[in-house]
């Protein structure tokens, strides 16, 4: 049975901003009930050519530079893990050249113009943004290191075995962060966005376990008291830059579709005081001495979401009735929330506070991504209006 065929014709404005031709290959695909038009080989099939030589050639190197110190230091053997063992070496040798890979690359395909993230990204925020996956890199060496040492204790190589096993996930580390740097957009950015948050609030509370946290409050793991503590606010205010660099990015490639728009004017400082002010909480721990300070911006904190799921009806443009219900469902769980919590004392201060953060951080990120969908609609809207024209 003959298959029916159909075409596609796309705007020559587009075609001229793509850098299209005859030979470049696209494919379609179904994307939330829309035909998105994709790169085939391009954007997916990264690891070729050169950008494959620097992940190996470095992660080689790595290694070499590794045995040649374990000479040095007159080591015949390398414990697994440990003080001067061979996950330290993965650890702070793998986040060092892998975020270097990462900021190389990124800033590369700065000049790609099929990448609009990087393209929209200001280099006031491209250390946040760098720096954000060094994090995650660091989080993720750190738990497969504690992981295998779990697994393979005691375990003790010879300086060459080490040195292999080294290069190999040298190898993988780099070529996970030369990915990352070529394919991160404001979805990854979320994702990270989210990981720092989630991989530092829980972090803070496994060290603190022995020390009952939960019988305090959540703002207890930045205190001094706590363990670690400024581990916990370094969170936060990492998580605060973050978003700001997100918003600042989403904003940005917004203008092109709504230029000079007051809503989106008025939405965008409403959520950046609120990134700033989720970063003045961890400045300001519930310390005895900044106890006042915690308690004001931890308030104006609470205002500012209310003010964002009250006002989303008229600050965001396209918004959907779904989305609006869900914004006065969380509106409503909130205040019901703290009902509970300040006039009748059903909840705990911790219950309470952990509550609002996850109701109200997890509007935000849907928030962000109602936002995101915004450009890819603006995009789609460019692209018929300019067939219309044409």
């Amino acid at each position: 049975m003959k298959k029916d065929e159909y075409q596609l014709k796309l705007p020559a404005d587009v075609s001229e901003q793509l850098k299209l031709d005859q030979d470049t290959p696209v494919k379609l695909v179904v994307k939330r009930d829309r035909l998105v038009v994709q790169f085939a080989e391009p954007r997916l099939q990264i690891f070729q050519g050169r950008v494959l030589v620097w992940p190996l050639a470095l992660a080689l190197l790595s290694a070499i530079g590794y045995f040649i110190y374990c000479v040095s230091q007159g080591l015949h053997s390398v414990r697994l893990v440990g003080d001067n063992s061979l996950a330290t070496g993965i650890i702070v040798i793998g986040t060092v050249v892998g975020t270097l890979l990462f900021a190389g690359f990124f800033i590369r395909d700065r000049n790609n113009p099929r990448n609009h993230f990087t393209q929209n990204i200001y280099w006031r925020n491209f250390p946040v943004i760098v720096l954000s996956f060094a994090l995650i890199e660091v989080l993720m060496l750190s738990g497969s290191m504690w992981l295998l040492g779990t697994l393979f204790k005691g375990a003790i190589f010879d300086i060459f075995t080490a040195s292999v096993i080294f290069m190999v996930f040298s190898a993988v580390v780099n070529l996970v962060m030369v990915y990352f740097a070529l394919m991160v957009d404001a979805g990854v950015l979320t994702t990270v966005l989210t990981l720092v948050i989630i991989s530092g609030v829980v972090i803070a509370m496994a060290v603190n376990n022995q020390r009952y946290w939960w019988q305090h409050n959540l703002s207890f793991l930045g205190t001094n008291n706590a363990s670690s503590g400024w581990q916990f606010n370094a969170t936060l205010i990492f998580a605060a830059l973050l978003m700001i660099a997100l918003i600042d990015y989403l904003f940005v490639s917004l203008q092109e579709f709504f230029p000079k728009s007051r809503r989106l004017l008025v939405l965008r400082i409403l959520l950046t005081l609120t990134a700033v002010d989720l970063g003045l909480v961890g400045v300001f721990p519930n310390n005895v001495s900044s106890h006042a300070l915690h308690d004001q911006v931890a308030t104006f904190l609470v205002y500012l979401i209310m003010a964002l799921i009250v006002g989303v009806r008229w600050l965001l443009p396209q918004v959907t009735r779904e989305f609006l219900y869900l914004s006065y469902g969380v509106g409503v769980a909130l205040f019901v929330a703290e009902i509970l919590f300040r006039w009748v004392g059903y909840f705990s201060l911790t219950a309470f506070e952990m509550m609002a953060f996850v109701l109200a951080f997890g509007w935000l990120l849907m928030l962000l991504d109602r936002i995101e969908n915004l450009i890819n609609t603006g995009t789609a809207g460019e692209i018929v209006q300019n067939r219309e024209n044409n």
